[in-house]
């Protein structure tokens, strides 16, 4: 067995994968770059290593940097994780020419499963169905076109070279096509230095299923089952189970059978798996879509279902170890399921976000597993992949499994930043997700009824009794007149506070003292309410008949972050009332929705544009968002260049009405 690994990775996976490592007795090495300095897998290792800046190119993605952070640290393996250089066949060969074992798969298979053009003409020797396509390999120069009316719309446009979305572009027509491929190949240069494209068919009601297989260097392939991953965004996994509900058991054997093949095809060895696309309406039919020579971000589901460690037997089978368990000692028991929290705003479009961690609560309890790299004090920043961890529930069966992480997401809490924990409630509650009835485009379909803007009063009334709690007179000798805004104990009329989230606003008027009051919100009727610190981080209030607990948390600022119920809101007192969002769109200035870098500038000074008409690209999170001109007019001003970084709310331009530009 190795004595020392270096884990290549950073965030919840870099710290799930040293914790099975100290659980086998390994030391581990973690690799930062000067934005994770104090991350949470660099203090769970054994020692750490600098290997670079923020930027993921001269960091994280430097084959250079983490090699000789392996030779220095005396690491004899390296596990990649997921994303970086996990499915990077140049750094499992440098690691091959170093005397460094690589914890994957072997050059040979990285290599014939990273090329979605070529490991779909391997598989399908292999006697595994395929979506029909076509690939840059195939297309004549100039021939996109026709090879896309060939394939049929709509179609799918993803890079060969790399997987999670990143790129992918649905095009439903053939004028769509020359942006999305532009736009396409752009994501995947920047992404994963490949540009090559390949087309597939669309399949209607899709869902998407993944088979976990495990293979040893003795010939041993045995699958773990099936995993759901039907519920995305923009390509993006959000929940993901196991088992599959649309599966029966032939089914089940016949994919599983199928997945062993295309493992079996490349010599594979290791954890990987193999995605199928299912259509709904025909669930006895599948195609093999790409396989990830790595471990998958659900893996946890499959886990829990099994009672197998994966990371433990990629390390035992990177090792030289045979694989004692055979296909016949599977057992799936239970259901599982885990959803992904991101910084991100729903309500805003999913931008990415940002900010400090000022707490984090995550739930724990029976049947409940949290990945995660949060701590009090994480600074989540623009630079790298957005998502903070994952939240999986067991239970005896699907309905128990949901239920469970439901609750679970109810208790948990990031202040600090913006999270779709919410959402993700919300999404879990959906009848068709209840019901099983899930297909990849059923986020996009229903997201009207799973995001909200709003926020509930009582989170106002909330914000206004803590602060109405720090201002109360402490100790057992009361002056009247120590309460700031001119109001006296047992005066009338109370104290006024006028609060913010955004662009949401309300005056709440509380006349009382905190443990025995009436609150007043926006002029309605007065609702008793009590209020009360259990704790410094810990508000209890009742209001009305309702009793809740809120996490808090304040900024340096002076704003208040309150967390109930999987929601979690920062609200800030507000001497006037602020120009609404619409008002500021009347203007047309065009400011970034999220913090990032200005990847493209579409448009030049003097120019007159279209509402809507695309002016900037910017990158967050390794995700590409489209600026848009906010009105019909002139870009009368721009502030930014290609390649500059941007905060969230930064002007980027201005865009003159036609009407005002006299």
């Amino acid at each position: 067995m190795f004595p020392t690994v270096l884990v290549a990775n950073r965030g919840e996976i870099a710290v799930r994968v040293i914790r099975t490592l100290r659980a086998m007795g390994i030391r581990s090495v973690a690799v930062y770059s000067d934005a994770d300095a104090e991350a949470a897998h660099v203090l769970e290792a054994h020692t750490a290593v600098r290997i670079g800046p923020a930027e993921a190119a001269r960091s994280y993605l430097s084959i250079p940097a983490i090699i000789q952070a392996a030779k220095d640290t005396g690491a004899t393996a390296v596990h990649p994780g997921y994303g970086f250089l996990s499915e990077n066949v140049e750094f499992a060969r440098a690691c091959e020419a170093a005397g460094i074992a690589f914890i994957g798969p072997p050059v040979a298979a990285i290599d014939a499963m990273g090329d979605k053009i070529r490991a779909k003409a391997t598989v399908s020797a292999a006697g595994v169905p395929v979506v029909p396509g076509k690939s840059d390999v195939d297309i004549p120069e100039g021939g996109f076109a026709t090879a896309a009316e060939e394939v049929g719309y709509p179609l799918l446009l993803k890079p060969s070279a790399g997987g999670g979305g990143k790129g992918m572009r649905l095009v439903t027509e053939a004028g769509e096509l020359a942006a999305a491929v532009e736009s396409a190949r752009r994501e995947a240069k920047g992404a994963f230095g490949d540009d090559t494209l390949l087309m597939e068919r669309f399949v209607g009601t899709p869902r998407h299923i993944e088979i976990q297989v495990l293979a040893d260097g003795h010939g041993n392939v045995i699958h773990l089952g099936e995993r759901e991953c039907s519920l995305q965004r923009r390509h993006q996994k959000i929940v993901e189970e196991a088992p599959s509900v649309l599966l029966d058991e032939p089914t089940r054997v016949r994919m599983g059978a199928a997945a062993v093949e295309a493992a079996r095809s490349v010599g594979y060895v290791g954890a990987g798996t193999v995605e199928f696309i299912v259509s709904a309406k025909a669930p006895d039919e599948f195609f093999f879509m790409e396989m990830n020579t790595r471990l998958q971000v659900e893996h946890p589901v499959t886990e829990l279902v099994t009672g197998l460690d994966l990371v433990e037997w990629q390390v035992k089978v990177a090792a030289g170890q045979r694989l004692t368990v055979r296909q016949e000692d599977v057992r799936l028991t239970g259901h599982a399921v885990e959803a992904r929290v991101y910084a991100e705003d729903p309500a805003r479009g999913f931008i990415p976000t940002g900010g400090t961690v000022l707490a984090v609560h995550e739930p724990d309890g029976p049947g409940v597993r949290v990945d995660s790299w949060l701590r009090d004090g994480t600074v989540v920043g623009s630079n790298y992949d957005p998502m903070l961890a994952k939240v999986i529930a067991w239970g005896p069966d699907r309905e128990a499994a949901l239920h469970r992480l439901d609750l679970a997401l109810a208790e948990t809490a990031v202040l600090g930043l913006t999270t779709n924990v919410a959402f993700l409630r919300a999404l879990l509650a959906d009848e068709e997700v209840r019901a099983g009835r899930l297909d990849t485009e059923l986020v996009e379909r229903r997201l009207a009824t799973l995001v909200s803007a709003s926020i509930p009063a009582e989170f106002f009334v909330a914000a206004a009794a803590d602060r109405l709690l720090s201002l109360y007179p402490k100790g057992p000798f009361v002056d009247p007149w120590e309460v700031p805004n001119g109001w006296r104990l047992g005066a009338t009329g109370g104290v006024t506070f006028r609060l913010g989230s955004g662009d949401v606003e309300s005056v709440v008027r509380i006349e009382g003292e905190p443990a025995s009051a009436m609150a007043t919100v926006d002029g309605r009727e007065p609702v008793p309410m009590s209020a009360r610190l259990a704790g410094p981080d810990l508000l209890e209030l009742r209001y009305g008949k309702d009793f809740r607990r809120y996490r808090r948390s304040s900024a340096p600022e002076g704003t208040v972050w309150l967390a109930s119920g999987g929601q979690c809101v920062a609200l800030g007192e507000r001497a006037n009332l602020l120009a609404t969002h619409g008002d500021s769109v009347a203007t047309g200035p065009v400011t970034s929705p999220m913090p990032g870098t200005v990847l493209v500038v579409k448009a030049e000074v003097g120019e007159t544009v279209a509402a809507g008409a695309p002016l900037l690209v910017v990158e967050a999170m390794k995700m590409e968002h489209t600026i848009t001109a906010p009105v019909a007019g002139v870009l009368t001003e721009l502030h930014v260049q290609a390649g500059q970084q941007v905060e969230l709310d930064e002007a980027l331009a201005v865009v003159t009405p036609h009407e005002e530009k006299t």
